[in-house]
């Protein structure tokens, strides 16, 4: 539900269990002298709802079945939003879930609920929202009481998001500083995947020119031997891109065991399985998806989008400490207190391309994860979801097609691998003079194929 209701919700939802249709109004609020003696507490309104669900699923073999006139779904739950569920008046009480489809679609589901605790039966419920997106909206009329408002053709075009396909051609251009030896220089090469096709419209590079393999995460990597004579120059690509909406997705023979694994700067265990544990008993989460979403929800809700400090390496302890950083941080967090849960998932980088204008350059790299649960893989962007909090239900299921993606996984080790070890991850180029580390301007720019489509 949106943030500004928040305050209201308690008054708002208490006026809607006598509705018949979504645009009926409601009573007034009951007096409180008209309460029941025993006060029923926030979190038996949780327990019943909780029972609920998890008698509903169980009577559906595994899923929560829900019809009405204009859907029937299989769900599983993803969250309960304790920061909604309400008493509204003399065993009258309210609820609001998470539950996903297969695909990872994300209904925000209302429940009203009548009974006592222990013995709570749902008398309605409300399809509010579709990954994000609300169905109807909160109204209140001249006599003071609330109604519903359907809300057509929303849209997160506003939020960064294309939905559906997205066409551009992006354009990797690298400027050279002075070389004062032999050089070598690491640039990731974009590949086409189920979710991008990718053309290389031009490539315009220098001196010994190799295309190299990194076999552990099936990237694409090109190896250039550079000389003083280079100094200065440019090396640019251009890509021609048709890129897919991410959902959620299944993938043949995933190795899940490397991505429970620790790496440099994403550490397993230790304080992270403690984090861990204590966010997940808190949440009351007893499956993976509930567990990666408790996960996601303390992120949104503890870390700031800053850059600043020692941002932009992805170290999960300076994320663990500082409770800030950019995408890398967000991302190397999650992954470190999903790792330790027992959740596997996996690091990608690659650039977010502007959804508001249909040519420019774009704002540096991006990166993004995927968490496995229910037998598939998870896309989810946690930094976007703390930027744009009215997305963060999208943000847990989805990436948009308007991205490229470079590379994935960390601690990259092609052959040959720079003297200084394995890649952290690889977006800008690695640059190495002599053997030492250089530093190279790297501009990322677009053009949108069909921008009237």
């Amino acid at each position: 539900m949106h943030n500004s209701l928040s305050l209201l919700i308690g008054l708002l939802l208490s006026l809607l269990i006598s509705c018949q249709s979504r645009e009926e109004k409601t009573t007034d609020l009951p007096d409180k002298k008209d309460m029941g003696k025993k006060k029923v507490t926030i979190a038996q309104v949780e327990s019943g709802i909780r029972a609920n669900i998890e008698t509903r699923t169980q009577e559906g073999g595994g899923y929560f079945n829900f019809q009405n006139d204009s859907v029937n779904l299989s769900l599983k739950l993803v969250r309960v939003h304790t920061e909604y569920l309400s008493v509204l008046g003399p065993n009258e009480f309210f609820a609001c879930v998470d539950l996903a489809t297969e695909n990872g679609d994300v209904y925000d589901v209302d429940f009203f609920m009548k009974g006592t605790p222990g013995n709570m039966v749902v008398t309605k419920t409300d399809v509010h929202k579709l990954n994000g997106k609300p169905y109807y909206t909160w109204k209140k009329g001249k006599d003071k009481t609330w109604y519903t408002v359907p809300v057509k053709n929303a849209s997160n075009d506003l939020l960064g998001v294309i939905e559906g396909t997205d066409h551009f051609t992006f354009t990797y251009e690298v400027q050279l500083p002075e070389l004062s030896g032999p050089a070598n220089m690491w640039i990731p090469i974009a590949k086409s995947d189920r979710f991008q096709t990718i053309e290389m419209l031009s490539l315009q590079a220098l001196g010994k020119q190799k295309m190299i393999q990194e076999d552990e995460y099936g990237n694409t990597i090109l190896h250039l031997q550079l000389l003083p004579e280079h100094s200065n120059q440019k090396i640019t690509m251009v890509y021609q891109v048709k890129r897919e909406e991410k959902a959620v997705y299944s993938e043949k023979d995933s190795d899940l065991t490397k991505y429970l694994e620790a790496s440099s700067l994403i550490p397993v265990g230790g304080r992270f399985s403690s984090i861990a544990e204590e966010i997940i008993i808190k949440r009351l989460a007893n499956s993976p998806l509930t567990k990666a979403r408790a996960l996601y929800d303390y992120i949104i809700d503890n870390m700031r989008y800053a850059k600043e400090g020692t941002y932009g390496t992805g170290d999960a302890n300076y994320a663990c400490d500082a409770k800030s950083g950019n995408c890398t941080e967000f991302h190397s967090f999650f992954i470190s207190l999903s790792r330790s849960a027992g959740i596997p998932a996996r690091f990608a980088v690659g650039a977010a391309i502007p959804s508001e204008r249909n040519d420019g350059e774009v704002d540096g790299y991006h990166c993004w994860e995927e968490f496995y649960a229910e037998g598939k893989w998870w896309p989810v962007d946690i930094s976007e979801a703390n930027k744009y909090t009215p997305l963060a239900t999208y943000y847990f299921g989805h990436h948009p097609a308007n991205r490229i993606e470079f590379s994935r996984g960390r601690d990259l080790a092609p052959n040959p691998t720079p003297r200084s070890g394995p890649i952290n991850f690889l977006a800008y180029p690695v640059l190495e003079i002599e053997g030492e580390p250089g530093n190279v301007e790297t501009t990322f720019s677009f053009t949108r194929a069909n921008p009237d489509s």
